[in-house]
């Protein structure tokens, strides 16, 4: 068989699998899965995408809290635990939500205290997509990523570069930007960090 037709066979295959692909991701959500791709996307990478698609459609959305104490880690409220006893249970919740792909981001404006308070009463307690056994799959919870006023305001003053903040007072001229301050405190660098390439941010 000549090396052109046996590509062309090929490339017929791959056009079959992802049509397939995108019947069975529309199938998974009713109907309601949108998309679109370039023209110049290469097929092995639109097959994959789709492939990422319905295997992320397929899985189970668990509570984190519910998984750590089922796995044997005890979640106290605050109230329960002095401060060292606070911040050595909030960095085993740390490291074990690492352990399930699972990763903070933007906690430098809380205390041991106030983040453990809102992970125990919030985020944790938030429905997600853990893959654990998905070496390419990472889960990240921002703590400031809401979209509220309030967590606008926390990562101008805390987080955002100056070229941000000046993007943010051209785009927004009628919101006062607020003074760039230093964090309060120093541990988002010693966060557990994924390198993983699948992302699913949680708000």
């Amino acid at each position: 068989m000549a090396k052109k037709d046996q590509e062309a066979i090929e490339q017929e295959d791959i056009e079959t699998r992802i049509q397939k692909l995108k019947q069975q991701a529309e199938g998974l959500t009713d109907g309601r899965m949108l998309s679109d791709t370039t023209a110049d996307c290469p097929a092995e990478v639109e097959e994959q995408f789709w492939k990422n698609v319905v295997a992320f459609e397929q899985v189970t959305w668990s509570q984190p809290f519910q998984v750590l104490t089922e796995s044997g880690i005890s979640l106290p409220s605050s109230d329960e635990l002095d401060d060292s006893e606070l911040t050595a249970k909030l960095w085993e919740v740390i490291n074990a939500l690492a352990l399930l792909h699972v990763y903070l981001h933007n906690t430098n404006h809380l205390s041991d205290r106030e983040l453990y308070v809102q992970l125990w009463s919030e985020s944790l307690r938030e429905e997600m997509v853990l893959q654990p056994d998905d070496a390419n799959y990472a889960c990240y919870i921002d703590m400031i990523g809401s979209g509220s006023e309030e967590g606008i305001k926390i990562y101008l003053k805390y987080y955002a570069d100056e070229d941000e903040r000046h993007r943010w007072a051209t785009e927004w001229s009628n919101e006062p930007v607020p003074e760039s301050e230093r964090h309060p405190f120093d541990r988002d660098r010693h966060l557990p960090q994924s390198r993983q390439g699948k992302e699913f941010r949680v708000q």
